[in-house]
């Protein structure tokens, strides 16, 4: 069976864009931008590189539509990958090996090649058939997602040249889904990570110092965890509910102090919080102020990173390529649950700028594995997903 995809020649460009082992951190992407080179060529399409910083190249693969003066779509996908811990896989993970159930293994197989590869494949069917689009496709291959986009996205969609792609709707990374539904993002809940910074009086670690850095340390923490229990509660209390419903809350840091007899100066913790986007931010940053005032005097808090709020996309008849998109989706059964993405990913930059953007990766019935040891597609799943985006492209594109 193995055989049968290996000599496919979607799955054989899939593994070799796989093998670029497109690691974070410090990535070169000269071997990801030449593959990308070659693939255009292949199919047909105008190639162009951005570089919004040096190094971090933005591929764009253009294809005209009989009407370039309508907004056009994009097909957005990252190059880079997260780093693999190789002696837990059990086989090497840029290997793109294909075991015997067609079960393709390699880091970015879900997060998120596959995507990348899904767009050029089903455009090359396209070509193939002689088929031509109202609008023009832009399919962009970005860097650094993994690390926040900061470099890639988040700085490319300000940028004439973006503006000049004249980009009315977008497509961008979902996830998998065990069950049956394909998961459809149209949101993303806002990423704020506050350091709250404890001061007070130093001293002996024999004493009871009173206004001392660990007292409002213990108060700071309580508040943030009380906060975080109750959105577990409710969380769990609705079954209706996903993770991406809720405000989460984690300390993930804390540091200070110089040895273990001196009471510090000065502690920190720092909480990742994924603000839901039913929160009022305002409201919410008011409380963290509140809270860093009853702590003490010499509490203060900074953030690290604070999402703006971004509206959601709209998933109704108000959004004609929603209407499309969904009514391509009708047509091949393929049946949809609509969430709030948990974590981050570029969409947030392209709805920051006012486009409306969906998060979609084609893969039902496929455990859950980026990020993870092992991450694997299986190859039909795969293959499926060329020809859902064949009908999606032609629908968005013909709006």
């Amino acid at each position: 069976m193995s055989d049968d995809y290996k000599n496919n020649p979607s799955i054989s460009n899939f593994v070799e864009y796989l093998q670029i082992a497109s690691v974070q951190p410090n990535i070169n992407y000269d071997d990801c931008v030449d593959f990308l080179k070659r693939q255009s060529d292949d199919i047909g399409l105008e190639f162009k590189i951005y570089e919004p910083v040096e190094k971090k190249p933005i591929v764009v693969l253009t294809w005209p539509g009989q009407d370039t003066s309508l907004p056009a779509i994009l097909l957005n996908s990252h190059m880079d990958v997260v780093p693999v811990f190789e002696n837990s896989w059990t086989y090497p993970p840029f290997s793109g090996h294909i075991d015997k159930d067609g079960k393709i293994y390699a880091r970015g197989s879900q997060d998120m090649k596959c995507v990348g590869i899904q767009y050029l494949e089903a455009v090359r069917k396209l070509k193939s058939a002689g088929i031509k689009l109202k609008r023009t496709l832009h399919i962009s291959f970005v860097p650094d997602e993994e690390i926040g986009g900061h470099d890639g996205m988040e700085k490319f969609v300000l940028t004439d040249s973006f503006k000049a792609l004249n980009i009315g709707f977008a497509l961008d990374e979902g996830m998998a889904n065990p069950g049956e539904e394909f998961i459809i993002f149209n949101g993303e809940r806002n990423i704020w990570q506050i350091h709250v910074i404890c001061t007070g009086q130093p001293g002996h670690g024999s004493l009871l110092l009173p206004n001392n850095s660990g007292e409002k340390l213990r108060y700071i923490i309580n508040k943030f965890m009380d906060m975080r229990e109750e959105q577990k509660t409710i969380l769990e209390s609705n079954p209706k509910l996903t993770i991406g419903d809720v405000t989460t809350i984690n300390l993930t840091q804390v540091f200070g102090g110089v040895q273990s007899n001196v009471v510090p100066e000065k502690l920190t913790a720092v909480f990742d919080c994924r603000l839901a986007v039913t929160i009022d931010q305002e409201a919410f940053e008011n409380t963290v102020r509140q809270w860093c005032k009853e702590a003490g005097e010499g509490v203060s808090y900074e953030f690290e990173q604070k999402n703006p709020n971004v509206e959601c996309t709209k998933t109704d008849d108000s959004n004609p390529y929603w209407v499309a998109f969904k009514s391509a989706c009708d047509q091949m059964d393929l049946k949809l649950n609509i969430r709030i993405f948990p974590g981050g990913t570029d969409s947030r930059y392209v709805r920051r700028v006012g486009i409306p953007a969906i998060g979609f990766s084609p893969m039902n019935n496929t455990v859950i594995l980026l990020h993870d040891h092992d991450e694997y597609i299986s190859a039909d799943i795969f293959l499926r997903g060329i020809d859902i985006y064949v009908n999606l492209i032609t629908a968005v594109a013909n709006v």
